[in-house]
């Protein structure tokens, strides 16, 4: 079992361990060592969001590699999605983003991306993993030690901004325009906060900017993906057609309509999926959600003769189900959607413009073309946990999951599994009557707080 490594790269508390600046430098001398493919002065391209705690890991990691022979090319604060381009683009071996994405801003993390574009895999991560966990020094990939002119550099992509506007405004049809369409974009804050508001702007939609003003500490601060009330009340003050709200690093979205209504990413899935067949460009005829994906997706998709394959939670699954299956669609319910056929990973900036392609070339308002998918009641709640045992050895706790499975039958699902990226158990349940799967939902919460619950959080 991986120690430092989550479902999306190393996280935690900014100065507690692992991201910690001494760990942190390991990490950028152990994925030097392990990913230069030998060569000397191999490239990485690191990027950032908008957290204090970004400059302290900015220079740890940059210290790191140039320590161990490798160039290290910086972007400053910029989304996740478009660092997995620009790795690509300008040829890099390593991609790297500081972030912790929708997390509040005490926290950071480290996401790495080959030279393909596509993160890291679970192979490749555990060997980096052992390097920085063991005793012995890192040293780096070819023979000698580097010294004087092996010894990396340094600088910054001065033009990476622009670069990524236009690779974002490539992914919309050339043929259309956001004339006529206003918008609420909802920057969170974060790594957007200089590129989404252009990209809309350029394509000419009348635009409101909210959380566009990062500090260093306001980052996912009640606005955001995670809060999007402010968008919708914005939304419905401006009389816009659509609001959008990214997360932190940009790889999520979440909409809502002109009425103020909240549009998930399974909604999002839902009009995507059916519009790409329509298109004829729904490749393998499916689409990738996950284990969290409501049940209403599911028979919204059937409906149109389009199959639906879950995967377990995290991108990084959603991506290795579509590469398997051939599919182009794939996504979670929180908003991370990857259009495959325009980048390698989620991109926030990207899904929000393939609904307003849809929405132009319809005609349509984004309330009629979510309102294809009716939602199943859905109740989740978390439960700080003290620690991570497997869930099957706790058999109270199995037993009551099972008999509460056994009283929705068909009509609805259980499901508990750990975060991947916080001290957090989620515990969902799906059924027609809300109040009886709150009740449900709340008596599985209480069994395991009892069994695991942190309690120096309160909770």
């Amino acid at each position: 079992m991986k120690r430092l490594f989550g479902t999306d790269g190393v996280r935690g508390t900014a100065n507690r361990e692992p991201m910690t600046v001494e760990t942190v430098l390991k990490l950028g001398k152990a994925a030097s060592a392990l990913l230069s493919n030998g060569k000397p002065h191999h490239r990485f391209i690191i990027g950032k969001d908008t957290r204090l705690s970004g400059y302290m890991f900015e220079m740890a990691l940059t210290a790191g590699i140039t320590s161990m022979g490798g160039d290290v090319i910086l972007t400053g604060p910029f989304p996740t999605p478009g660092i997995a381009y620009l790795t690509t683009e300008v040829k890099a071996d390593v991609g790297i983003v500081i972030s912790a994405s929708h997390n509040p801003y005490a926290d950071n993390g480290i996401k790495f991306f080959g030279q393909d574009g596509y993160k890291l895999n679970d192979t490749i991560e555990s060997e980096i993993e052992r390097l920085v966990l063991s005793d012995d020094a890192i040293v780096p990939s070819r023979p000698g030690m580097v010294t004087a002119g092996g010894i990396g550099k340094a600088y910054r992509l001065s033009d990476a901004v622009g670069r990524y506007i236009v690779f974002l405004k490539h992914s919309f049809p050339k043929e259309l325009s956001l004339a006529g369409i206003r918008m609420v974009v909802d920057c969170a804050n974060g790594a957007t906060y200089r590129v989404a508001p252009a990209v809309f702007q350029e394509l000419g939609a009348g635009i409101a900017v909210v959380c566009a003003q990062p500090n260093g500490k306001n980052i996912n601060r009640d606005c955001g993906s995670l809060h999007p009330e402010l968008m919708a009340s914005t939304v419905k003050k401006y009389r816009a057609d659509i609001g959008v709200a990214f997360d932190g690093d940009g790889d999520r979205t979440i909409l809502c309509d002109e009425k103020g209504n909240i549009v998930d990413g399974d909604a999002i899935l839902a009009m995507s999926a059916i519009h790409l067949k329509n298109a004829g460009r729904l490749r393998g005829n499916g689409v990738v959600s996950t284990v969290m994906g409501n049940i209403g997706l599911e028979l919204a998709l059937k409906k149109e003769d389009i199959r639906m394959i879950r995967s377990e939670v995290g991108d990084r699954y959603v991506l290795e189900s579509m590469l398997k299956e051939g599919i182009v669609l794939g996504g979670e319910q929180s908003g991370h959607i990857i259009f495959i056929e325009h980048n390698t990973t989620g991109d926030g900036i990207i899904t929000a413009l393939q609904v307003l392609a849809i929405m132009v070339i319809t005609g349509r308002k984004l309330s009629e073309l979510a309102g294809i998918m009716s939602r199943c009641p859905q109740v989740m709640i978390n439960v700080r946990v003290a620690s991570k045992p497997p869930l099957e050895n706790m058999p109270d706790a199995q037993r009551q999951i099972q008999d509460i499975a056994g009283r929705l039958r068909d009509s609805g699902r259980v499901l508990v599994r750990y975060s991947g990226t916080e001290p957090l158990l989620r515990i969902m349940v799906e059924g027609p009557d809300h109040a009886q799967i709150q009740g449900y939902a709340q008596e599985i919460a209480d069994t395991f707080r009892r069994l695991i619950g942190d309690e120096s959080s309160g909770g």
